[in-house]
């Protein structure tokens, strides 16, 4: 049996084909139909994440306020009281149904004869070539290629110019960690500015 998570009003609700469920109230009149925001998708084997083509649709039963709420106030020994109550303005809504978009059919179906093209894909050498090494700059901090973004903060404060920049070299080369090269940068110029 499938399900769905959706979102309505800031809320998330697990719905099933056929059920009812009272939420927040919504602008949709009685007897109208609307699609909720869908987060997920589930049920018969399959679960997907941030469906696309899927939909689910619901009508809106009626609107109906929630039980009374009493709310009391009192301070004692001064005589003051005072005592008000609320309801909440709710929605009761039916899922009509939830569907598996025909795009996402259609893909499955594509993708079946793809697997059948990968052999000979795979007989290319370039696709298994490992990438070339790359130069490390001369000057670096020893170490440096397993560093930590934390411990390259902590090192530059005590790292000379010149290692600050081949490690600066490296890091934009290589590695492209934004924490690193902007730790880097920032030790650059406090030695500039010293």
């Amino acid at each position: 049996m499938s399900y769905a998570i959706i979102t309505l009003g800031g809320k998330q609700y697990v719905v099933r084909e056929g059920q009812k469920l009272t939420v927040d109230r919504l602008a949709t009149e009685p007897g109208g139909t609307f699609s909720p925001d869908i987060l997920f998708v589930g049920g018969d084997g399959a679960a997907e994440l941030q469906p696309s083509g899927a939909t689910v649709t619901a009508r809106v039963l009626e609107n109906v306020r929630g039980e009374k709420i009493r709310i009391g106030k009192y301070r004692r020994r001064t005589g003051y009281k005072r005592h008000t109550g609320f309801r909440a303005a709710l929605t009761t809504i039916q899922i009509e149904s939830i569907a598996q978009g025909a795009a996402k059919k259609q893909a499955a179906k594509a993708e079946k004869p793809a697997p059948a093209e990968t052999p000979a894909a795979a007989d290319k050498p370039a696709a298994t070539e490992p990438p070339a090494p790359t130069e490390t700059p001369e000057g670096m901090p020893s170490g440096y290629a397993d560093m930590t973004v934390a411990q390259i903060n902590e090192g530059s404060k005590t790292w000379h110019r010149p290692e600050l920049a081949a490690a600066l070299e490296y890091e934009q080369q290589n590695a492209k960690r934004k924490g690193a090269i902007t730790a880097l940068e920032h030790a650059l110029a406090a030695k500039e500015d010293s």
